[in-house]
């Protein structure tokens, strides 16, 4: 797996269990400490993939919407 994807499988992991402990009414708890951690994590997410080492070897009007 390359380093800048695990990020974003934690965090869109993180916002499945958030969102199902709100509808199964988990905790409030639980729900309140996810909720208070979850801009840190979007955040971390956001570093990582801006920073990730990918070097893009296609223009925009070659590889418009990626479609070849």
């Amino acid at each position: 797996m390359k380093n800048y994807l695990f990020p974003v499988y934690l965090v869109t992991a993180v916002l499945i269990v958030y969102v199902t402990a709100i509808q199964v009414n988990l905790a409030t708890s639980l729900i309140l400490f996810v909720f208070s951690f979850s801009p840190a994590l979007v955040l971390w997410m956001v570093y990582r993939v801006l920073t990730a080492d990918v070097e893009v070897t296609s223009t925009f009007e070659e590889k418009w919407y990626e479609d070849q």
